[in-house]
């Protein structure tokens, strides 16, 4: 082992490790974007295909990744491309299952590079609302909120200065370890998220109907759930699909990052369990309790629904304004936001630090800074595409959200659970029961996991490439929505594409090296190796 790699760092209490999980879990996904997907497919239609997603996908795979990660940690493996490698190649030869833990980790640093490229600056754009809701740059009757968000993510020195703030602080927690810099991080960010979700849920609920006799916060949770049968949709019901992996964070190799450093006799069913819970009560209870009644009280039904993914920056500053101490609540909220993407953002951070670490053989401390440079380099599109046209278009973002953020996820999760379930024994399967006070039957393994799980995986990506084509968004050559051409869609659009593809093949290629080194000897006998 290099004088590099270590294995002391690790969670200093499960308390700890718990909230870290449920940092990583609820972040942005939560707060930011479930409100709008929920308010956008129909309300309580909505929460129909996403319950049933979190049964047959969310949970079922969140545990498969704590045991893949309490796997990988015993071979002193903390990626998932390695630990893939392990799994598969129980069944298969080594040389066959190197392409699948190169291909998976090539896929997996993608999507945590990526993501946080632009996850990091929606992170600084949280600070910098949080700031202007408490100095009430948005308060005055006549402040257009959709100029304000656009002249704020237009201005260099808004962006650039609350982005690096973001990233250094990222960079100084993730170069602390597991136990020193993120647990201890987590400790305090997530109570204090919750502390703020509860104060500003009570808010909401207690609006009444200031606007108009039709419009209440009561009104806005019967939106949420009591379902209306006519809105629901496949379109509906492959975004339920997609926030459930975005929000519960699997198929991103962060669940078996973490879950990595976890002691043999830790108990992995109810961790997940936790995790889930954590994220399902910030997610459908606080978050579901906080936007969409203030929006429906203030705003109406209809600019709920249509409000889209500015119902946050946009939509929401137009109720704070109208509500008593809606300065105070509007900086609570934003405040929120932030703790709630950072706490994730260290997650995706960790991921690519220890990627580089172990790639590269050199100390956390020093992959942190490095990694710091790389955000800088993949993220500098993002900012300098909204500096430079002024309009609040947002193609090249858009186009990494659509593909990275949630197309890449499913196909990485399908993965996961094809090489778990086929190319492992079910005794290994089971031995996420180790240690577990509360023991998951074999059917879980054997139906549900086994198939269940991948059919509907198989079946949204399916769909959901349809869709793409059908929509255009595979077209070498973008159009928008009537059918123009415009230059500067096709040029962000295509360089979005060509650094995701770059990314995941030189993160493919380096994962293939590292597994081809650690793992020499096996690789040349070429026989299948049992645990």
């Amino acid at each position: 082992m290099s004088k590099h790699q270590t294995t002391q760092d690790g969670w200093g209490s499960k308390l700890g490790l718990i909230l870290a999980m449920a940092g990583n879990a609820v972040g942005l996904g939560n707060f930011w974007k479930f409100p709008y997907m929920a308010a956008g497919n129909g309300g309580g239609a909505f929460m129909i295909p996403y319950f049933i997603a979190l049964l047959l996908l969310g949970f079922p795979i969140m545990v498969m990744e704590w045991q893949t990660g309490r796997f990988g940690g015993e071979k002193d493996e903390h990626t998932i491309g390695p630990m893939l490698y392990l799994q598969a190649r129980q069944r298969l030869k080594p040389k066959t299952a190197l392409k699948i833990g190169a291909i998976s980790g090539g896929l997996c640093f993608a999507i945590t590079l990526l993501i946080n490229s632009y996850y990091t600056h929606i992170v600084g754009w949280t600070l910098n609302y949080s700031v202007m809701s408490f100095t009430g740059d948005y308060m005055g009757a006549n402040v257009d909120t959709q100029k304000l968000f656009v002249d704020s993510i237009s201005d260099p020195v808004r962006v650039f200065v609350f982005w690096i703030i973001a990233l250094v602080l990222l960079a100084y927690v993730v170069s602390r370890g597991i136990g020193g810099g993120i647990e201890k991080w987590a400790k305090v960010m997530m109570p204090a998220l919750y502390l703020f979700a509860v104060i500003l849920v009570v808010a909401a609920l207690t609006t009444g109907s200031p606007t108009n006799p039709d419009w209440s916060a009561l009104k806005g949770l019967n939106f949420v759930w009591n379902p209306d049968f006519s809105k629901l949709t496949w379109g509906g019901t492959m975004a339920a699909c997609g926030q459930i992996f975005y929000s519960l964070s699997i198929g991103m190799g962060l669940i078996c990052h973490f879950a990595s450093y976890l002691k043999k006799e830790d108990d992995v069913v109810v961790s997940s369990v936790a995790t889930v819970a954590l994220n399902e009560f910030a997610e459908i209870i606080l978050a579901a309790s906080i936007v969409i009644p203030i929006g429906y009280a203030y705003l109406g039904q209809e600019v709920l629904e249509s409000a889209g993914p500015s119902l946050t920056f946009i939509t929401l500053p137009n109720a704070f304004r109208d509500m008593p101490l809606g300065q105070f609540f509007g900086g609570l909220w934003f405040l929120l936001l932030f703790f709630a993407g950072f706490t994730s953002s260290m997650a995706l951070y960790s991921y690519v630090t220890k990627f580089l670490s172990e790639i590269a053989n050199i100390s956390q401390k020093k992959a942190s800074w490095i990694i710091m440079g790389c955000f800088v380099l993949i993220g500098f599109p993002v900012a300098l595409e909204t500096i430079l046209n002024k309009s609040g278009a947002t193609y090249y973002f858009d186009e990494l959200d659509l593909w990275i953020g949630q197309y890449f996820l499913l196909i990485l999760g399908l993965i996961e659970v094809i090489v778990y379930t086929r190319f492992i024994s079910i005794r290994q399967q089971m031995r996420l029961n180790e240690g577990a006070l509360a023991k998951l039957p074999k059917p879980f393994f054997t139906i549900l996991l086994k198939y269940i799980t991948p059919l509907m995986l198989i079946i949204v990506l399916t769909a959901a490439t349809i869709e793409r084509i059908n929509s255009g968004a595979m077209a070498l050559i973008p159009k928008g929505d009537d059918g123009s051409v415009d230059p500067m869609r096709v040029f962000w659009v295509n360089l979005a594409r060509v650094v995701m593809i770059a990314v995941f093949v030189v993160a493919t290629i380096f994962t293939n090296r590292y597994i081809k080194r650690k793992y020499a000897g096996e690789l040349s006998a070429n026989v299948p190796v049992q645990e």
